[in-house]
């Protein structure tokens, strides 16, 4: 049996949406896109919503937007996917990192104070695998010291904390819709935010500096090519009209899961904080005992034609991150260890109960052999 790691969820309404728009003779910048934009707007409670090729593109107009730039400092979490980071090294900014909660591998709040310098310009907040954090803590902090807050809820849409949903407690948020996450648009991201400023600056430079009213070749500043088409609107329509539906069936899946993995030995099940009052899951990560070897583990899943992946590698040990910040191996002991140890195993909406069987099947098998 193979069973992938992620899969979309696409029907019959979706593929018509797009076939529409084929058919039509606008396949960028047209009627959809904004459609699209006030459909994310109304769902998460922001004036202002621009989508964008991606979710990298959406926090990277965010940190421009900011004024981010040369010598700033931002604070974020090393357990994230190297996006969070890069998007304000292009601006030359430097990652400060805050270690993560050993629980809800989100960035232990209470940290992030003694990691604030005169050159501290925001905070990124990232919900990690879809868990919020407390954004009304994290604003706090913010104000107490004059910082902007970005949250990168780029896995998180939908989940709310206490009642708060991701991506809106702060200056900007943003959105990812790669095939993996809760809905896709194929490729695609969004910015949200109640500020006019950064919502009409994102809008000129998702468009090579483009003014929002003027003539096709004005240009008012640096810009890119960070537009979204029309086919990705057209899909995204259909797939936010469907949201609740979608989480729902991700919530299910998790919780199938949960069921059958709470009692075996050597494997701790996703831990949700109880502030999160809603949940909406982007991946399934187990953390697996520190005698058992997880790469072996992996592997025996991957030979018997099962996805999965180590999320996440911490990003102060990526490669070139070491080069450019000089962090090193020990410097984030507890996003150190709890990247050992983790798995992201096959994860979509319609995997059947037969596949979760036969996942949970050679896992058990593979914790006997690889067990120390």
């Amino acid at each position: 049996m193979n069973v992938p790691l992620a899969r979309p969820d696409i029907t019959q309404r979706e593929i018509d949406a797009v076939v529409e728009v084929l058919k039509s003779d606008i396949l960028s910048i047209g009627p959809k896109i904004v459609e699209f934009e006030e459909k994310v707007a109304k769902y998460v409670g922001k004036k202002y919503a621009i989508a964008v090729n991606s979710g990298t593109s959406a926090l990277h107009l965010i940190v421009r937007s900011l004024g981010i730039r040369d010598g700033d400092e931002v604070i974020t979490t090393p357990f994230t996917f190297v996006a969070t980071v890069n998007c304000f090294l292009y601006e030359r900014a430097k990652p400060v990192f805050v270690d993560i909660d050993p629980d809800t591998l989100n960035m232990d709040i209470d940290k992030i104070e003694e990691k604030i310098t005169d050159r501290t310009k925001a905070i990124m907040a990232v919900d990690i695998f879809g868990q919020p954090l407390d954004m009304v803590k994290i604003n706090e902090i913010a104000k107490k010291y004059n910082l902007k807050v970005i949250e990168d809820s780029c896995e998180a849409l939908g989940s709310e904390y206490n009642g708060i949903k991701a991506g809106t407690l702060c200056d900007a948020g943003a959105f990812a819709f790669y095939p993996n996450k809760q809905i896709t648009t194929a490729e695609g991201g969004v910015i949200v935010t109640d500020n006019e400023d950064i919502a009409q600056l994102s809008r000129s430079m998702r468009s090579q500096g483009r003014p929002i009213t003027g003539l096709w070749l004005e240009h008012e500043r640096l810009g890119f090519n960070y537009r979204f088409s029309e086919l990705n609107a057209a899909l995204g329509i259909v797939q936010m009209e469907r949201i609740e539906e979608i989480i729902k069936k991700r919530a299910r899946v998790a919780e199938k899961y949960n069921e059958r993995l709470k009692n075996l030995d050597g494997v701790k099940i996703p831990y949700i904080a109880p502030q999160v009052n809603k949940m909406s899951w982007f991946i399934y990560v187990i953390r697996l005992d520190k005698n058992i070897d997880r790469n072996k583990v992996m592997q025996y899943l991957i030979n018997n034609g099962i996805g999965c992946r180590p999320y996440f590698t911490p990003v102060h040990l990526q490669p070139y991150i070491k080069e450019m910040t000089g962090y090193k191996e020990g410097d984030f002991p507890v996003t150190e260890s709890v990247a050992k140890s983790t798995i992201a195993l096959p994860f979509f909406n319609k995997i059947t109960n037969e596949q979760i069987d036969y996942v949970v099947e050679k896992l058990r098998e593979a914790i006997n052999l690889f067990g120390k």
